[in-house]
């Protein structure tokens, strides 16, 4: 089915986190993230710090070339909407209904299940009311075989060059973001789909098992148990057993901000340093051919059914 010939509008929106322009948006962008709870002064200012030493976060910058690349792909409009700053999901779709969309998919740039990620996204959507048009949610899409080749082809080129560099086969650590450790324990898919996901790229990529381990990164800062093991365990694990370097993809990302400009690039980075380890990092997906391939697999499988609104 070419969904370009149907008589009614379709679309695509893609859905993401958000980021802020700037340093000084910090404190309002955490309201944001937090639905208006505030934070103590000090996790403010260290994010705020975090956010002045990359300069900026290119998430919306990056989410929105990649809603260019896909609507070159289907042939379809595809729009952005972002949960926690501008354009807001809201906003974008008033556009939408101004645009006089009929149908949409509905894709979040996250591909694992979780209530703390995609389950938000989801309440975004309909914080206004229903949204105007017909709509099919992708609830999740972690082991689509398209964005696993995508991880893959990033694995490939960064580990190899790190192995010549230090003419030794490189562990590589498979990250994704740590979510409160009571979202597991209450039947969260999150942890399953994550490490599926590293799984099937390890996989893919014919990386032997003792070579890989798989670690949560960026943990809360304030506010009960969140899910582990931490990357800096990790690291220290591989150091015992005699590795002098680290490559670490984050397969929980879609493309670079702050938890990889900063978390692992900066981070990880001098966490590693200090013990005299070397530090490699997988380039994120960005503007991935295999991911935007991926995505429109998911629209056109998604426009050839019935739209739900589930």
């Amino acid at each position: 089915m070419n969904p370009a010939s149907n008589s009614e509008k379709s679309a695509v929106l893609l859905l993401a986190h958000g980021s802020p322009d700037s340093p000084d948006e910090v404190p309002e962008f955490l309201l944001q993230v937090t639905g208006g709870r505030a934070l103590p002064p000090s996790a403010i200012d260290e994010v705020r710090h975090r956010y002045g030493l990359i300069g900026r976060s290119p998430l919306t910058e990056l989410t929105i070339q990649q809603g260019v690349l896909l609507s070159r792909e289907l042939g379809l409009p595809v729009y952005v909407g972002m949960r926690n700053w501008k354009p807001f999901i809201a906003s974008v779709i008033d556009t939408m209904a101004r645009d006089q969309v009929s149908r949409a998919v509905v894709i979040c740039l996250a591909p694992h299940n979780s209530r703390t990620s995609v389950g938000l996204y989801r309440s975004a959507l309909s914080s206004n009311g229903q949204p105007p048009f017909a709509f099919d949610f992708v609830e999740c899409w972690h082991d689509h075989p398209l964005l696993i080749q995508a991880f893959s082809a990033k694995l490939g080129a960064g580990w190899e060059g790190a192995c010549r560099e230090a003419a030794a086969k490189v562990p590589v650590i498979f990250t994704a973001h740590s979510v409160p450790l009571r979202t597991i324990t209450e039947g969260d898919p999150y942890e399953v789909q994550a490490k599926e996901t590293a799984e099937l790229v390890a996989r893919h990529a014919s990386l032997p098992a003792s070579l890989w381990r798989f670690a949560f990164q960026s943990q809360g800062m304030a506010g009960g148990a969140w899910l582990g093991p931490t990357v800096e365990d990790t690291i220290l694990e591989l150091e015992r057993a005699g590795h002098r370097g680290i490559f670490v993809q984050p397969i929980g990302f879609l493309c670079d901000h702050v938890e990889v400009l900063y978390d692992i690039d900066i981070g990880f980075k001098q966490f590693a340093d200090k013990r005299g380890l070397r530090l490699w990092r997988a380039e994120s997906l960005n503007d991935s051919p295999w991911l935007v391939k991926a995505l429109a697999d998911i629209a056109r499988s998604r426009m050839a059914k019935p739209a739900s609104n589930l």
